[in-house]
Parts: C-alpha cells; sequence; structure tokens
C-alpha cells in the first residue's frame, strides 16, 4: 500500500507539471506525501510493471466482443551526457540518423473496434558489446561494398543453401521475441491473439520466422523494389524438383483478375489488388496487398506492399490492420510530452 500510495501522487504530478520531467521536478509538483527522498526510493522499487499493465488493462479496458492485434515497435528518445544507463546511438527515422540517447521496445494490444492502443511492454534496449561491435562491423562492410568493384553475377563460389525455414535471429529479435512469449502466456489464457502487426523494418524472412516460432502471424509491409513471383501453376518437366515461381510480378501492371478496389479522389488513383505470391527469401507464399496510386495529371506513380503470413483476411482487413499500427505513435508522444 506504501508503493500505491506514492504511486497515486506521483502519477498525478506527472499529469499535471510542465516542463521537464525530474524527480526533483516531480516532488514539488506532488506536494505532501511524496517529498525529494520519496521519490527516489519509489524509483529504486522494483515493481513487475508488464503485469500492472496487464491487470490494468484487463479490470478497466477489456471488451470481450473486441478484437485484438499485437503491435511492436520500438522508440528513441533522444539524450546528452555520458553516465545515463543505456545511452548508446540509436537510428532515429525522424532524424534520418543515428543519434546518441535511449531506446525502447514496446509491445502494445491494438483495439480494432476502438481503434486505441494500450501498451503492456515497455523495456529499455540495452546493447551488449558485442552487438555493438557487429553493428560497427556491418557498416564497415557495407563501406567496404560500396567501393569494390561490382562482382560477376552467378552464386559466389563456395557458398552454401541456407534452409529458409530455421534463420538465425540478430540480437534485435531476440530481444523482441521472450518479450513477446511472455507476453502471450500471460494473457492468451483470456485473450487468444492471432496476428503481430509490425513496420516495415521487420518485413523479412527473419522477422517472419520469429512470429511463427511464437504461433502469430505477422502483418508488415514489404520494401517497394521486393521481386514477387506468381505460384508456378504449369506442367511437371519430368525432371527435378518441382518448379514453384512462375511469372514475375510486376506491382504497377498486376493483372486485371486480382483487382479488388478502385477509387479516384483529388486527382488520385488508387488500384488495390490482392494475390498469393512467392517471395525467394520466404520459405511459404504470402498473401500480398498492392496498393498502387496514380497521378492523373502528370503520370506519376507510386506503390506500397502488404503482406501477412496466413491466407485468410481480406485485403481491406489487412490495410485496416497495417494502419492502425499507427495508434502506437500517440503512446509514445504522451510519453515523451
Amino acid at each position: 500500500m506504501t508503493t500505491i500510495r506514492q504511486f497515486s501522487r506521483i502519477a498525478l504530478a506527472l499529469l499535471a507539471m510542465t516542463g521537464r520531467v525530474t524527480m526533483l521536478g516531480i516532488s514539488r509538483w506532488t506536494g505532501e506525501g511524496a517529498s525529494y527522498r520519496t521519490v527516489q526510493r519509489f524509483f529504486t522499487t522494483v515493481i513487475p510493471w508488464a503485469t500492472v499493465f496487464w491487470l490494468f488493462f484487463r479490470s478497466q479496458l477489456f471488451h470481450a466482443d473486441d478484437v485484438y492485434l499485437i503491435g511492436g515497435d520500438e522508440t528513441v528518445v533522444t539524450k546528452a551526457g555520458t553516465h545515463t544507463h543505456g545511452l548508446d546511438r540509436f537510428c532515429a527515422s525522424l532524424y534520418g540518423k543515428r543519434v546518441p540517447g535511449l531506446a525502447f521496445v514496446t509491445l502494445s494490444l491494438i483495439s480494432t473496434t476502438h481503434r486505441r492502443s494500450f501498451p503492456l511492454v515497455v523495456e529499455q534496449v540495452l546493447r551488449t558489446p558485442e552487438e555493438q561491435a557487429a553493428t560497427a562491423a556491418k557498416a564497415s562492410r557495407k563501406t567496404a561494398r560500396r567501393a569494390a568493384p561490382k562482382r560477376t553475377p552467378g552464386r559466389p563460389k563456395g557458398s552454401s543453401t541456407n534452409a529458409k525455414a530455421t534463420v538465425a535471429l540478430t540480437p534485435e529479435r531476440t530481444r523482441i521475441q521472450p518479450l513477446l512469449l511472455q507476453m502471450l502466456a500471460r494473457i492468451q489464457p483470456l485473450l487468444p491473439l492471432t496476428y503481430l502487426v509490425l513496420d516495415g523494418h521487420f518485413g523479412n524472412n527473419a522477422a517472419l520466422v520469429m512470429a511463427q516460432q511464437c504461433t502469430v502471424h505477422l502483418i508488415s509491409k514489404l520494401r517497394c523494389d521486393s521481386a514477387l513471383y506468381l505460384p508456378y501453376d504449369g506442367p511437371y518437366a519430368g525432371r527435378g524438383p518441382h518448379r514453384i515461381y512462375g511469372d514475375k510480378l510486376e506491382e504497377r501492371a498486376i493483372p486485371e483478375r486480382y483487382l479488388c478496389h478502385t477509387a479516384v479522389a483529388d486527382g488520385i488513383e488508387t488500384r488495390i489488388s490482392q494475390v498469393q505470391a512467392r517471395h525467394k527469401t520466404v520459405a511459404q507464399p504470402v498473401h500480398v496487398v498492392v496498393i498502387v496510386t496514380t497521378n492523373l495529371k502528370t503520370q506519376a506513380q507510386a506503390h506500397v506492399i502488404l503482406f501477412r503470413s496466413d491466407l485468410v483476411v481480406s485485403w481491406d482487413n489487412l490495410i485496416d490492420y497495417y494502419c492502425l499500427r499507427f495508434q502506437r505513435e500517440f503512446n509514445f508522444r504522451d510519453a515523451k510530452q
């Protein structure tokens, strides 16, 4: 009860105060019952925040008739100095470069009916020295590849075949997977979950394998230059393995039989197509939704490729689920204010 009483006063101060949030500032806004030393003691208390968030959501926000998605993302808070715990250089999309600061990974439940995001897991990203060295080595290799002459076409000599269904997870995905498994074990007895929604950074085979190992389906975005192929439906050649890759899919010239929706608004034509396609780095076929926009005045075109690992959700639900991913940005905005 002492911790709860301190928490109630500190939470009220956080909602009321202006300017930079510090322990000293919190103590000045709390009034009686939360001195500077009390605030310090509270922030050194070990609290199972993931359990607290889940209990609060279950008792105050949960609706049994709603459909929920799991949303994951990472945010960066810029920070100067040299002594802050976990201080490192992280890639921030707002700045378009690596900046000094703190990074936090967040897993949320997203309501498809009320269209809101509820964070349940928030963990600080702490990179090990080995991971920092691997990142620096990767950057140096990338710079060396740019300076090196272009290699000849074909498979490099001495390379071996790697199984697509069993990939080595990067430290970033190894950090997310245990959090996701703990979250599912905590809430799935009450709330079964099906879809994990991640941004385009995770639109690859390794993230898909990570999601499948957690028994959920991945919804994400592919790169705009991804090489997609239609499934092969022709006759067997009579020798060798069965062919699985058909004609290459041109995103801006998809056959009319795959067209699902067309709309024109403010001089912009939007064409939405869905198709089962194959990617040469993914072991299984994926359901792809391609959104092509055309400026009718200038004929300039742009396209977005969304995908999911199951073949059940319709194209409009897939687009809606991926758009709901942005609700997490409001959580980040409120936390940083």
